[in-house]
């Protein structure tokens, strides 16, 4: 009785030296039983209190990089199905009104809405004619995580704008418009329905792929009913395979005269419409990739390809939306895998200006520095050709500095470089990042099962949800890093101003008035390829004001008008190709009866501006 009495008291003390700690006394000495358990029961009493909105305030610690009171929690180590991703853009849409309207371009084809967050300050001088930016995600609804780097950065945009001062000055300056999800209906495909990590690239109209007369009715089979499809193998002596002596669950092919143990059989499947073949006609059947129109090319030169260009319902309202919005001037396509940033063009026959090409390059250069592990490349020279692709598409045909990053790089594994071992990395280095971070989470161990046509095979291999994509503590970096390279970009898109304008009298009614406009960041405000093809008007720098008579104008890219280009007709409207990344042109007009009036620049991708002048007081 006295041991167990004496051992209360020992705890009581440890508690009660703990607690006048806390509490900053100076010594735990003489303090009678009573007022020991009083100063304890007021210490958990004000742990227990639910502090008050200003005490948060001051108790929060301020994490770096993130918003510090978001009013949509949200959490970014997990993954969103379509309902949750929808929830999610109606909320923000919701508490911040004032910076972010959603709406839906329409319907796909499984009846689910294509939404689209317009985010930016809409009370900002410029409205609707300031710069553009479009973030998508999702147009392989198997590249899971590029929805979530696009809802990222709607959710990390509205809740930062108030803490941000970046931020703040890119919505008041710019307008995002983000659409996560460009297949939806896959999307909830993948989630729900077994598959592989690499399915459903497709969107899910049925079409005939074996050309049989029936559609998707040979799709992969889940045999052992565990949500993935992975891999079949039968115990053979006479296979090219055996286990690897390290990691026993991965298959290795044996060297010429050594004995086999397995055969693969491929993806786990049943051959269910009897033409001798396993998974050759699952749902769908077509690349959304490939839909675009830009150097576009039928199926039997492009795989993948549909009957025409955005002959995809989804690709077609996304398309009419941009060219709704002539004032986007830079786009994000995510994707994944193999940490890449990637411009055009898909198709080695094709060539983008090379004025456009070093934009690109100073860019992608600057993406390399943001994404550890991320190679900048050019699609058809470093990857493979692509016809009708996306950012050819925005590029060529919209005149947007459009780039595909192709998420979560096999660098971040044990953050080394495994060159020339694939999108996802050597099978060596997946089993031991398999064995010793994800605790062996990531394959299916194999196991057997009978198969109607091969009898007893076994079955197993990667899950559908890693390989391609980041596991749980990897996302949030991912999502990050992409999406500040995203802003990175937006924050160099075209910016006209007016760095000075000057008024000078040659005479009693002569008058010389001289604008200075400048584009302050790194893309022109026309590409080349604008230029080119005559995709967006001309920059326009005009000049107005009661009684103002326009003898004739003149511009030139150096102050003293040495090789000017006169403009007789409709001297007053100057038509300027380019205001040059970083650059500025030059603009004189002579006109007659004026005093004072007003200059104004106004260019489709890079805003507008405007400044007045006073012959009096010498502007």
């Amino acid at each position: 009785m006295k041991q167990r009495h004496g051992m209360k008291t020992l705890i009581l003390a440890a508690t009660l030296a703990f607690t006048l700690l806390r509490c900053h006394l100076t010594t735990a000495q003489n303090v009678p039983l009573d007022q020991a358990r009083s100063i304890l029961e007021k210490s958990e009493a004000t742990e227990k209190a639910e502090p008050t909105e200003a005490e948060r305030r001051t108790r929060e610690y301020p994490s770096i990089g993130a918003p510090s009171r978001p009013r949509v929690v949200a959490h970014w180590n997990r993954y969103h199905d379509y309902r949750e991703a929808s929830r999610l853009l109606r909320q923000l849409a919701n508490k911040y009104p004032e910076i972010v309207r959603l709406e839906s371009l329409g319907k796909s084809y499984g009846g689910r809405n294509m939404w689209v967050a317009t985010i930016t300050n809409f009370q900002a001088p410029g409205g609707d004619a300031r710069p553009g930016f479009w973030i998508d995600g999702g147009i392989h609804a198997n590249e899971i995580q590029s929805v979530e780097a696009a809802l990222y950065t709607a959710w990390f945009l509205a809740e930062s704008y108030a803490e941000n001062d970046m931020v703040k000055r890119l919505l008041d300056e710019r307008i995002f418009y983000i659409c996560p999800m460009m297949s939806p209906d896959s999307r909830d495909a993948h989630f729900y329905e077994p598959n592989t990590t690499h399915s459903p690239r497709t969107g899910q109209r049925p079409v005939d792929d074996d050309r049989d007369g029936r559609v998707d009715e040979d799709g992969a089979d889940d045999l052992n009913g565990d949500g993935h499809i992975t891999e079949m193998r039968i115990r053979d002596p006479n296979g090219d395979y055996k286990s690897d002596p390290e990691f026993p669950d991965m298959m290795v092919r044996v060297k010429p005269g050594e004995q086999g143990e397995f055969r693969l059989l491929g993806s786990e499947g049943i051959d269910n419409d009897d033409d001798g073949l396993v998974n050759e006609d699952g749902p769908g059947g077509y690349d959304p990739n490939r839909d675009w129109g830009w150097f576009w090319q039928p199926r039997h030169i492009q795989g993948g390809a549909y009957r025409y260009p955005f002959s995809i319902e989804e690709n077609r309202l996304v398309a009419d939306f941009i060219r709704q919005h002539p004032n986007i001037g830079g786009a994000q396509s995510y994707h994944n895998a193999g940490g890449m940033i990637l411009r055009g063009p898909g198709a080695k026959s094709d060539a983008y200006p090379q004025s456009d090409v070093l934009v690109y390059d100073a860019l992608g250069r600057k993406g390399e520095q943001m994404l550890p592990g991320y190679r900048y490349m050019n699609v058809a020279q470093d990857l493979y050709e692509v016809y009708g692709g996306e950012i050819d598409w925005l590029h060529c045909s919209q005149g947007i500095f459009a780039f595909t990053n192709e998420l979560f790089t096999p660098f971040n594994y044990f953050r080394e470089r495994e060159e020339g071992r694939g999108y996802f990395g050597s099978s060596e280095t997946q089993r031991r990042f398999n064995q010793l971070l994800l605790l062996n989470q990531g394959f299916v161990p194999w196991t057997e099962t009978v198969h109607p046509q091969y009898g007893r095979v076994e079955v197993g291999g990667v899950k559908k949800s890693w390989q391609r994509q980041p596991p749980s503590f990897l996302l949030e970096e991912e999502c990050h890093r992409n999406m500040a390279f995203t802003l990175y970009h937006a924050d160099q898109l075209p910016q006209v101003s007016f760095q000075d304008v000057t008024a000078r009298r040659l005479s009693a009614e002569l008058l010389e008035i001289t604008a200075i406009v400048e584009n302050s960041r790194l893309i022109p405000t026309r590409s080349a390829i604008n230029i080119r093809y005559k995709i967006t008007p001309p920059d326009i720098v005009s000049i107005e004001g009661k009684d103002l008579e326009v003898v004739t104008a003149m511009l030139d890219h150096e102050p003293f008008f040495r090789e000017a280009t006169a403009q007789t007709r409709n001297p007053a409207q100057v038509t300027v190709d380019q205001i040059p990344g970083q650059g500025v042109v030059y603009v004189r007009w002579y006109v007659k009866d004026a005093t004072q009036g007003r200059v104004k620049v106004k260019s489709v991708k890079g805003g507008e501006d405007e400044i007045e002048f006073n012959v009096e007081l010498g502007r």
